[in-house]
């Protein structure tokens, strides 16, 4: 099968490379994208369309993967160019988000880029949802069946990431403002006491924000969206996305 890729970015290319390894033609559009972009899809096996609309008439399937800010725009922009075919979005979006976009099948991604196998799930919902999850078997991204309603997949994603990046903000802003008050080595010296597991895990999420913050400070706020919509307080992650933005400011 053809399958168009929008857009390679390291999520995305690894993606490709997983459909390229069982024996898919992976395409991707190189109009307006950057020289690291081309060089990810290069890399991955991935075959350049050129524009949109020519991967949007090669292709029976396209799969959306990009920053959740830009996860309508895309999703418009390919129905604009005449695909009629099968959409799926696997951006970290909210379930109403989601609706908006009204994929085919609806998608989430949970774990780093897939290179290898047992790393990295990728949960699909919708009423066709078994028919990309055949397009994985046997690679290195497991895919996975939540139900046939659209919205399912991105609401997982959705309380998972809450969890992970949620408390990398918390674990930033803590560490900034004992900073701010002179008693940072003092909490780390209770942290080696009392939290031991807590210093390793701040230094992974202060590595992981560096170059990612940018691109979490949208999913912070689609998570505090699906925390609204379903009655509970989204000040959590509304602050989270403040946090990362302030790192992504800098």
């Amino acid at each position: 099968m053809s399958i168009g890729l929008l857009h390679p970015g390291e999520m995305g290319a690894a993606v490709g490379a997983a459909l390229v390894g069982n024996g898919h033609e992976v395409l991707w559009a190189s109009d307006g994208r950057s020289d690291a972009t081309r060089a990810r899809a290069e890399a991955a096996g991935l075959v350049d369309a050129g524009s949109v609309a020519d991967l949007s008439h090669s292709c029976a399937l396209v799969i959306s993967l990009c920053p959740p800010e830009f996860a309508v725009r895309v999703a418009d922009e390919v129905r604009a160019a005449g695909f009629s075919g099968m959409l799926v979005d696997a951006n970290a979006v909210s379930p109403a988000t989601a609706a908006r976009i009204a994929p085919t099948v609806d998608g989430g991604v949970i774990g780093p880029p897939p290179r290898v196998a047992g790393t990295t799930r990728c949960y699909l919902s919708g009423p066709r949802a078994r028919e990309v999850m055949a397009l994985f078997d046997g690679s290195v991204l497991d895919a996975r069946v939540v139900d046939d309603r659209i919205g399912s997949a991105s609401a997982l994603k959705m309380v998972f990431a809450a969890y992970t990046k949620g408390v990398s903000a918390l674990l930033l802003a803590l560490r900034a403002t004992a900073r701010a008050n002179d008693v940072d080595e003092a909490l780390l010296d209770e942290w080696a006491l009392s939290q031991p597991q807590l210093a390793a895990v701040c230094e992974l999420a202060e590595a992981n924000a560096g170059p990612k913050a940018w691109r979490w400070i949208a999913e912070m706020e689609e998570i505090a969206a699906t925390f609204a919509a379903a009655g509970q307080p989204d000040g959590f992650h509304l602050a989270a996305a403040a946090v990362f933005r302030s790192i992504a400011e800098r």
